[in-house]
């Protein structure tokens, strides 16, 4: 698959992965990008970084339906099909789930899994009138393996990743791809509680993200071996994983206090 003049679709696309993945696909010859984002001024500020790019812009929170359906119905009438779908707003409020705030496990459930789901479901038909379409959902690697203190946010980013499954093997007939991506660490504002720590830079991600959805892979696993033997620990000895995390059970808490990003 090649992205020279793909029309995308794109959540949380002023910052961070986002607005990496925004270069790379300029680069790669995309002029056509839709994105959906809260705040009109990061718009305007997208809008004279890339001059090149004929942006459709939606404005409003991808916790609202509204603004979901709004923006698929736009697309049908300004582009009437959609090649490529990029699942990538996300937020996290972590720590003890007992003292997390209720409207934060209910706006990590909407924005990290519910849009998700809406947005695609909303998508569908603009994904099926193109010749090649692909959608690439970006999950973590805390949905891989749940760590204590992210119980949400973890249940939220696993979800994308049974999602992604089931939706390739659903619209494979269609000829419609789906990856997902396993972030590790990054270095974006989400992270920035944890500035100094070793993380993968945004850029890397979204371009090895992009490169996996072009190569129509089903997913990309980032963190290396490590990630990998800790991935196959969790599933054939869960008992021994949980071994190894209750060893800094104590660092792990206090590292996700206020660790909250929206």
């Amino acid at each position: 698959m090649q992205l020279e003049g793909k029309n995308v679709l794109i959540t949380g696309g002023t910052r961070g992965i986002g607005k990496c993945m925004i270069q790379e696909l300029v680069k790669g010859g995309v002029s056509k990008i839709a994105v959906i984002v809260r705040d009109q001024q990061n718009l305007k500020q997208l809008s004279q970084e890339f001059e090149g790019v004929k942006f459709l812009k939606i404005v409003g929170d991808v916790a609202n339906i509204e603004v979901l359906r709004k923006a698929a119905a736009r697309i049908e009438d300004k582009w009437g099909h959609l090649d490529i779908l990029i699942n990538n707003a996300g937020i996290v409020s972590a720590g003890p789930l007992e003292e997390i705030q209720d409207e934060d496990v209910y706006g990590q459930v909407a924005i990290n899994l519910t849009a998700v789901l809406l947005l695609t479901k909303y998508c569908i038909p603009l994904l099926k009138s193109s010749k090649e379409a692909a959608v690439l959902n970006i999950s973590s690697g805390l949905g891989l393996i749940g760590m204590p203190f992210y119980s949400v946010y973890g249940s939220t980013k696993a979800a994308v990743r049974q999602f992604s499954d089931s939706m390739r093997r659903e619209l494979a007939p269609f000829n419609i791809s789906v990856t997902c991506s396993f972030p590790t660490a990054t270095d974006t504002d989400m992270m920035h509680k944890f500035k100094g720590r070793e993380m993968d830079s945004p850029e890397f991600v979204a371009e090895r993200s992009l490169k996996s959805l072009l190569n129509k892979e089903s997913q990309v696993i980032f963190g290396g071996k490590e990630r990998l033997n800790e991935n196959r620990l969790n599933f054939e000895a869960p008992e021994e994983f949980d071994k190894k995390v209750a060893q800094n059970y104590e660092e792990r808490k206090k590292a996700s206090l206020d660790h909250k990003a929206v």
